[in-house]
Parts: C-alpha cells; sequence; structure tokens
C-alpha cells in the first residue's frame, strides 16, 4: 500500500493556529488536474466512507476532533489504521485501489477536510462502497 503521511507543522500563537494541509509541490504529475475540497462531519461513534476508487486519489485531514482512518489495500488485503485529527495533525494521501473508511473516536463532531484528484460525477462516481 503506497499511501503517504505528511506531518503538518502546526502554527500557533494568541490568535489559535495554521497549518498547510496540502501544498502544489505535494501533488505529483500523475495527480492530474485541480479535483475537489470538501469537508464532511461525522458525530461521534460514527464512521464515513467504507469504500475505494479505481482511479481517483484522496487526501484526508481531520481538522477538529480524532478519528481512526482504517486502509485495506485491494491488491494485497494490506490493512492499516492511523489515528488523525487534534491527537495527530497529519495529512493522509490515499490512493486509489485502498479502502477506506474513517471513524469519530471523539466525544464531539469531528470534522474532515478532503481533497480528491477530480470532481465528483454522477455518472461516473468511481466510488466502490463495500462493508469489510
Amino acid at each position: 500500500m503506497k499511501i503517504s503521511i505528511k506531518k503538518l507543522d502546526i502554527k500557533k500563537d494568541h490568535r489559535g493556529w495554521v497549518a498547510e494541509i496540502l501544498r502544489q509541490e505535494d501533488l505529483s504529475k500523475k495527480d492530474g488536474k485541480f479535483g475537489q475540497i470538501h469537508i464532511s462531519t461525522a458525530k461521534p461513534g460514527q464512521t464515513k466512507g467504507k469504500h475505494y476508487h479505481g482511479r481517483k486519489t484522496e487526501w484526508f485531514c481531520v481538522i477538529a476532533g480524532n478519528g481512526i482512518l482504517t486502509l485495506i489495500d485491494k491488491k494485497n488485503e494490506e490493512k492499516k489504521q492511523i489515528t488523525i485529527g487534534k491527537s495527530n495533525m497529519v495529512t493522509v494521501k490515499i490512493p486509489p485501489n485502498v479502502w477506506h473508511a474513517i471513524e469519530n473516536t471523539g466525544k464531539s463532531e469531528m470534522y474532515l477536510l478532503a481533497y480528491i484528484s477530480e470532481p465528483f460525477n454522477p455518472e461516473d462516481p468511481d466510488t466502490y462502497y463495500e462493508e469489510l
């Protein structure tokens, strides 16, 4: 499984904090043109995702709360779990053919910021749901 995890440089002061989630240099030529950014929330104990993409790459960053990101490589069944959020501020790059789901493990709503390598197209969603 060829995921990548980028440790975020959190800059804090009396006003709050700022971090660069994804920069142009984080994208490769293989990632293609600009896709889309979306935000998703999950209530405590809820899981989102439970799918994989055949050609799309996604980058996940939990910007509020905490979650466990589960990744399973569809080719060799390799499994990885990563804690992401307030306790581990990272951006995780999820390549095609890696099943992924994120569970809110905190006591408050979790906010997930995601970038996907191509915009959603309902006529060609490239999203394959599976319960694993």
